[in-house]
């Protein structure tokens, strides 16, 4: 029987350890057009196949669809795979059946039904790290991060995280309960967390699961200016995917793409691991649909950036240097990490 390859390890703070990069799974079913279903489940075999045992959605992706997707991708891998598998899930957000937003639910009693739902989907009986995906503006973080505390001590849940909100906010939510991680949106072109959000985490021993480390593939190499996306894909109404914003952010990449050459690497590979070298307390989340985009994520653990390659690529891709916000505007309104 083969054995799975043991890849690096990283702490999510007082949280579970897990592999060092991860398996962001919205896009196989919501915000970035079709996908195919078979290859998904492959992909998801494959990631344990390689020793990735972070797994991460949100009951809203596809409404429900991810989690069923990774339930029978778990219940039809081989042995041992749903033991090794550990579960981010991310709740919260509300929809109507026109597939519309309708803001945030953090309220205790929603924490808990929300949670109700996602055990079901998921075929679990126990969930290792739940977080809601935005704050509630109009529940104060303590009483939702309570909930999650009070699911914790039930054994529904096993670790409270957080996305996307600011250090004010973490240290609220973290004098309610140990947090295991935040999850944030950190890449070469999305560096918003390290005047003050980065210094707070690794003030209080917060892991960081870093989510949009290409960009929604604007960084892969793989993005061409006169490319055609899909009905449905989120990406149309991005400001960075816009017009003379991509052409700018496109033109970034060719820098990049001539240090990926020196080190005989993909450009993906190497904003990948640019995000591995910002410290062992993040645990980047690739966003693969399928096997052949898994097998490029997993390279950059073997490329290695020394000293002068971080200076290159910093030339090449200053912070600060994307033109375009990361959300369309109504959605930047509820990210509490850019107040």
């Amino acid at each position: 029987m083969a054995t799975t390859p043991a890849l690096p390890t990283r702490a999510l703070g007082s949280g579970p350890r897990v592999s060092a990069l991860g398996l962001g799974c919205m896009g196989m079913s919501a915000l970035y057009g079709e996908a195919d279903r078979a290859e998904s489940i492959a992909t998801i075999h494959a990631a344990l196949d390689a020793g990735i045992t972070l797994l991460d959605t949100g009951d809203f992706y596809g409404m429900g669809h991810n989690e069923l997707l990774i339930n029978e991708a778990l219940s039809t891998a081989p042995a041992g795979a749903r033991d090794r598998a550990v579960l981010s899930v991310k709740f919260g957000a509300l929809r109507d059946p026109d597939n519309g937003w309708g803001g945030y639910d953090g309220r205790p009693a929603a924490v808990k039904n929300f949670a109700a739902y996602s055990l079901g989907r998921l075929g679990a009986d126990h969930i290792d790290i739940y977080r809601i995906a935005r704050v509630d503006p109009d529940v104060p973080i303590e009483e939702t991060v309570g909930a999650i505390a009070e699911l914790v001590q039930a054994g529904y849940v096993r670790h409270v995280g957080l996305s996307e909100v600011g250090a004010a906010t973490i240290r609220r939510a973290a004098s309610v309960a140990p947090i295991s991680d935040l999850q944030i949106e950190y890449g070469l072109i999305s560096r918003g967390i390290e005047a003050e959000i980065l210094p707070t985490v690794r003030e209080l021993g917060i892991g960081v699961t870093a989510y949009g480390v290409l960009s929604r593939g604007l960084i892969s190499g793989h993005f061409t200016a006169d490319r055609e996306l899909a009905p449905g894909d989120f990406r149309a109404m991005s400001p960075r995917f816009q017009g003379d914003n991509l052409r700018h952010n496109l033109a970034l990449v060719e820098s990049l793409r001539k240090i990926a050459e020196q080190k005989d690497a993909s450009v993906a590979q190497i904003a990948i691991a640019w995000v591995l070298s910002r410290g062992a307390d993040i645990v980047p989340l690739v966003g693969a649909r399928r096997r052949d985009r898994l097998a490029e994520a997993l390279g950059a653990l073997e490329v290695t950036l020394d000293a002068d390659d971080l200076a290159a690529i910093e030339r090449a891709v200053p912070a600060g240097s994307a033109a375009g916000e990361r959300y369309p505007a109504t959605q930047m309104e509820h990210l509490d990490s850019e107040r």
